[in-house]
């Protein structure tokens, strides 16, 4: 599977448009993240913490994309857009979204 932020594949023809298809995932932070970030913020520089959480929010997203386009008899996804936004209380919560179009390519 060909996964593509661009709306063509260089090189490749497209056949068939499948459709839209998207992956989401809402992940939670804990306390003890919570606070480490706090601590980041406070002092500066990145926060690892959180970094690890949206890698991996991302990473099942995507996942959830892919696996979708797969049962459309998709073999790529072109035009992947990536959304991301904090929910619920306080924004304790990260939400990302995948989306694209499932394509067939020759």
């Amino acid at each position: 599977m060909i996964l593509s932020t661009t709306n063509t594949l260089q090189g490749k023809n497209i056949t068939d448009y499948k459709g839209i298809v998207s992956g989401e995932t809402i992940i939670g932070a804990n306390a003890i993240k919570d606070w480490f970030a706090s601590m980041t913020d406070f002092f500066g520089g990145r926060s690892s913490s959180y970094e690890k959480v949206l890698i991996q929010a991302k990473e099942i997203a995507t996942r959830e994309l892919e696996e979708k386009a797969r049962k459309l008899g998709a073999n790529a996804v072109i035009g992947i857009d990536f959304d991301y936004e904090t929910i619920g209380a306080e924004g304790s919560m990260m939400m990302v979204s995948a989306t694209g179009t499932a394509v067939t390519i020759e």
